[in-house]
């Protein structure tokens, strides 16, 4: 499988910790709350990285859904960020609210293939991080970033999840 394009993460200038993301829609800024010393103008990347969970969330129960042709016609998930002060681990919690014309059996299916997402399973496993030193800016500013593995993966946790039952 080939690698993601990157995503563009460039400072602005425009205040202390503004950054300026290109992905595959549109330009957005990330940032810090004005109390911390931020201008607010983005979410935080915690934020960031809570959204990237729910919207995986959201997109693989709906993938799952259309697969059974159960008649689900709304996902919405509210993702909070905490940390474990003993452990200093990080802990997400989601609350999955599912909308639609199915049995009490299918909305608990569409419950576990949630906890399969490929996010989720990125989070709860871990990652293997690198960083090198690029003597020139690393984007191309006339190509637009372009994840082409996530999609898979949904469909790959949701082929795993049909085998098993």
């Amino acid at each position: 499988m080939a690698d993601s394009k990157p995503v563009l993460i460039e400072t602005t200038g425009a205040s202390p910790y503004q950054v300026a993301i290109s992905a595959q829609g549109p330009t957005f800024f990330a940032d810090e709350p004005v109390e911390l010393g931020g201008e607010a103008t983005g979410p935080t990347p915690y934020e960031l990285l809570s959204s990237a969970l729910g919207a995986c969330t959201a997109m693989t129960i709906q993938m799952y859904a259309r697969r059974k042709a159960l008649a689900l016609t709304k996902v919405q998930i509210a993702v909070s960020h905490s940390r474990d002060p003993a452990t200093s681990r990080d802990q997400f919690h989601r609350q999955i609210y599912l909308e639609g014309d199915f049995t009490t059996e299918q909305a608990e299916r569409l419950l576990e293939i949630a906890e399969r997402c490929p996010v989720g399973k990125s989070l709860m496993a871990g990652a293997d991080i690198t960083s090198a030193r690029a003597l020139s800016p690393p984007g191309h500013p006339h190509e637009r970033p372009r994840d082409c593995m996530h999609e898979p993966a949904m469909a790959r946790a949701c082929d795993e999840f049909e085998r098993t039952g």
